[in-house]
């Protein structure tokens, strides 16, 4: 009996440690507030809006981003595809804003529990 309590605590952590929480990062798309974003961004973002394309410090990918927000207000997003593993993971999202719709593709590492965007590119 304590085999099989040991084995399903195991598998019970092993599912959960890998399960990663987007809602942040899903929230600031839908609200279109990339300044609760900036605590997730990685040193280095590779990132690529409609006007631009360039790899960028946190602020200037919050700076992208807002200009982006500014001229596409978002009106729903949903995310259309999430895969994660124990360290990293990706999600492609479909932005709608009050100009059209962008589909949205995100690439992020967890580290310590913490999702770290590493990508983001809206077509």
């Amino acid at each position: 009996m304590t085999r099989i309590l040991l084995c399903f605590t195991l598998l019970f952590s092993a599912f959960f440690a890998q399960a990663v929480d987007i809602n942040t990062i899903t929230a600031a798309f839908k609200t279109g507030n990339a300044s609760t974003l900036a605590a997730f961004m990685d040193q280095e973002v590779d990132m690529a809006v409609p006007a631009s394309t360039k790899k960028c410090n946190p602020s200037e990918a919050i700076a992208l981003l807002n200009a982006f927000f500014t001229s596409n207000p978002p009106t729903q997003f949903a995310v259309v595809h999430h895969a994660a593993k124990k360290d990293s993971g990706f999600l492609v999202g479909k932005l709608l804003t009050a100009k059209g719709e962008f589909r949205v593709n995100i690439t992020y590492r967890t580290e310590n529990n913490k999702d770290i965007i590493q990508s983001i590119r809206m077509e």
